[in-house]
């Protein structure tokens, strides 16, 4: 049987970088996991011995990886993926699974994507940095979300400045920018009744170039983080205020309270009222 350690982040209120769960497990000889998908970004670090990873990639087509102590191996949200331990010597590895409104863009930075799945490192202390992050977080689940939070941001951009395919750049200074001028009016505006054609009013572009700039930065269409960022802000009142429903509802752009609570649940599973009743912190 494996050694495994593992644990559920409580609080998924962040919306630039959330934590969802992270572990460490020594596998046993050919240990597997999958075929599965994930919902959110999901990196493993191998900390010794070895493994083969089965993904997807940007066709759908499966590729074969061989994953050694000192690399790791990110899973995408929807990615379908399997992972078997070497049968004479399986791995040791540590994971971490996270998501957030700014996570694409450092894995491009990263050159880690769908076609490049693997990580190497370019930089034994740098990785070794990243690696103590990663063990951090595991080891002191009992300190506070926001400071899990900080140290995850570490994790991040450890593993953006050691990975040997780091790159950034220079050529889409101009789609940067009417990213974030949508960016600063969705969260300057979102509690009123926008629609995407407000957003690329403000930046002056056609919706469809507009779509498609935003979604491969984002990694979300405009549509789905518009929805995302709402619904997290009405999770954190939710959370934190004893504000009714409806004036949540109000207070996230959503006139009529049973759009919103369809909303809500499309996100997080469960009605606005059940979420609470497992969040309250007041």
């Amino acid at each position: 049987m494996s050694d495994l350690v593992f644990s559920i982040f409580p609080n998924k209120n962040f919306i630039d970088l959330s934590l969802y769960q992270y572990g460490w497990e020594r596998c046993v000889p050919s240990h597997s996991y999958g075929p599965a998908a994930r919902n959110h970004y999901l990196f493993h670090y191998v900390i010794s011995g070895t493994g083969t990873v089965y993904a997807d990639d940007k066709k759908g087509v499966t590729q074969t990886y061989h994953v050694k102590s000192m690399q790791g191996f990110m899973i995408f949200p929807n990615q379908i993926t399997t992972y078997i331990a070497d049968k004479e010597l399986p791995w040791e590895y540590i994971w971490i699974e996270f998501d957030g409104l700014r996570v694409k863009e450092s894995l491009d930075a990263a050159g880690l994507t769908l076609d490049n799945p693997i990580y190497k490192a370019r930089s034994k202390t740098l990785r070794e940095s990243m690696l103590n992050e990663m063990l951090y977080i595991k080891d002191n689940r009992e300190l506070s979300a926001l400071h899990l939070i900080g140290h995850l941001y570490m994790f991040l951009d450890y593993l953006m400045r050691s990975s040997e395919r780091m790159s950034f750049s220079k050529t889409n200074s101009l789609r940067d920018y009417y990213v974030k001028e949508a960016l600063v009016f969705i969260e300057n505006n979102f509690q009123n009744d926008i629609t995407i054609e407000d957003v690329t009013k403000v930046c002056g572009l056609n919706r469809s170039y507009f779509g498609k700039i935003f979604r491969e930065t984002m990694g979300k269409s405009p549509q789905e983080f518009l929805l995302n960022y709402r619904m997290a802000k009405a999770a954190e009142l939710l959370k934190l205020t004893k504000m009714s429903v409806g004036d949540i509802s109000q207070a996230v752009g959503y006139e009529n309270q049973l759009h919103f609570s369809r909303a809500f649940k499309k996100i997080y599973n469960i009605s606005p009222r059940e979420w609470r009743k497992q969040n309250f912190n007041l």
